[in-house]
C-alpha cells in the first residue's frame, strides 16, 4: 500500500519541469507538503513512534522506489535521519532532515564548530543529526550557515555548512550516520539500477540498426545481462546492509554498501553505453539516474572508506580467521 501511494504521488508530481527545477537547486514546496502530508519522513520508525511499522523487507522497498522514481528531495534522508534521532531519544525532524559525520568539528563553551562538507539540500533541512565522536547532535536550521553554495549542475545542491550552535540537545551516538546513510543509499542505487534497466531494455529493443533491434545483437544482449546482474547484486547487497544495521554490524555495513557502489559505477556505464550519444543529455531521462549513481556512490564515506574499513578488519582476521569473518557478513 505504501509503495502504491509512493508512485501515485511522484509520478503525478514529478513531470518534466519539476524535474528540471529541482535539478538546478530549487526547492519543491508543494511536493514536500505532499510527502510531510502522507508521513513519509517517519515511514522507518515504529508504529509507537509515529511511524508505519514496516518490516525490513517493506523498507527497502520503499527506499528502493525512491531511487527508481529519481525523488529530487531529501525524503530518504529524513527517513534516516529520523530514526536515528528516534534510536537516540532526540526530538525528530519538524521538516527536512540531513544526516552528517564530521570528528574534527569542535566544542568550546559548550559551542558546537565547524565545518560540514556536503551536505544534500543543506538551505532548505530544519536540521543535521550529527555524529561528533561517540555523540549525535540534533543542530537545528539556526545553528548553521551556508559556508559555500555547492554545485547543482546535474546534481542536487550539496552545500557546505558552517556550524555554529549552542549546544541543547545530545545523546550518546546509536549507530554511525555514516553507515545509516550508506544503507539508505544502497537500496536508492538498486532503484535507480532498476530505472536504467527498464529504460535500456526499451530502448534495445525499439532503436534499429543494420535492419533489427539493437536487443538482437549478441554483444548487447551480453550487456544486458551484465546490467542485469548488477541490478540482482545491488538489491542483494542493499538487503545485506540494512540487515547488518539492524542488528549493529558496521562490517556487514560495509559489505553490503560497497558492493551496492560498485553496481552504480559499472550499472550506470552499461545504461549510458547501450543508449549511445543520447544518454548524455539533459533531453534523456537517463542522466537523471547516472547522475544520481555517481553521486549516491561517493556519499556517506565512499568506496574507499568502506573498502578500506573490510580491508582492516581481513588483515586483522589473519589466515584462520579470513574465511569465517567473510561468512559471517
Amino acid at each position: 500500500m505504501l509503495a502504491e501511494m509512493i508512485q501515485r504521488l511522484f509520478e503525478r508530481s514529478l513531470d518534466d519541469a519539476a524535474q528540471a527545477q529541482a535539478r538546478g537547486g530549487q526547492w519543491l514546496d508543494a511536493l514536500w507538503a505532499e510527502v510531510e502530508e502522507m508521513g513519509l519522513p517517519l515511514a522507518l520508525l515504529g508504529e509507537d513512534q509515529g511511524g508505519f511499522g514496516l518490516s525490513a523487507a517493506e523498507q527497502g522497498e520503499a527506499l528502493m522506489l525512491l531511487g527508481k522514481l529519481a525523488v529530487p528531495l531529501p525524503v530518504a534522508e529524513t527517513m534516516g535521519a529520523n530514526r536515528l534521532l528516534a534510536k537516540a531519544g532526540l526530538p525528530l525532524a519538524d521538516g527536512a532532515a540531513g544526516l552528517a559525520r564530521a570528528d574534527h568539528l569542535t566544542v568550546e563553551n559548550g559551542i558546537l564548530k565547524g565545518r560540514v562538507e556536503r551536505v544534500a539540500w543543506g538551505e532548505h533541512l530544519s536540521c543535521l543529526a550529527l555524529a561528533v565522536g561517540d555523540t549525535l547532535y540534533r543542530v537545528p536550521r539556526s545553528g548553521w550557515s551556508l559556508a559555500e553554495a555547492g554545485s547543482a549542475v546535474n546534481f542536487h545542491p550539496r552545500p557546505a555548512l558552517e556550524i555554529a550552535w549552542e549546544i541543547d540537545a545530545e545523546a550518546p551516538l546509536p549507530h554511525c550516520p555514516l553507515a545509516e546513510g550508506a544503507t539508505l543509499r544502497a537500496h536508492q542505487i538498486a532503484g535507480a539500477l532498476e530505472a536504467a534497466l527498464d529504460m535500456t531494455l526499451s530502448h534495445t529493443a525499439t532503436r534499429v540498426q543494420f535492419g533489427k533491434p539493437l536487443q538482437k545483437n549478441q554483444v548487447v544482449q551480453h550487456e544486458l545481462a551484465k546490467l542485469a546482474g548488477e541490478l540482482a547484486c545491488a538489491t542483494a547487497a542493499a538487503g545485506l546492509a540494512a540487515e547488518a544495521l539492524e542488528r549493529g554490524d558496521v562490517l556487514g555495513v560495509a559489505a553490503g554498501s560497497l558492493r551496492a557502489r560498485e553496481a552504480a559505477g559499472s550499472g550506470a556505464g552499461i545504461a549510458t553505453q547501450m543508449h549511445g550519444a543520447i544518454g548524455f543529455t539533459r533531453e534523456h531521462a537517463l542522466h537523471l539516474y547516472t547522475t544520481s549513481l555517481w553521486t549516491w556512490r561517493d556519499e556517506f564515506g565512499g568506496q574507499v572508506f568502506w573498502a578500506r574499513l573490510l580491508g582492516k578488519a581481513a588483515v586483522a582476521a589473519g589466515g584462520d580467521g579470513y574465511w569465517p569473518m567473510v561468512t559471517q557478513l
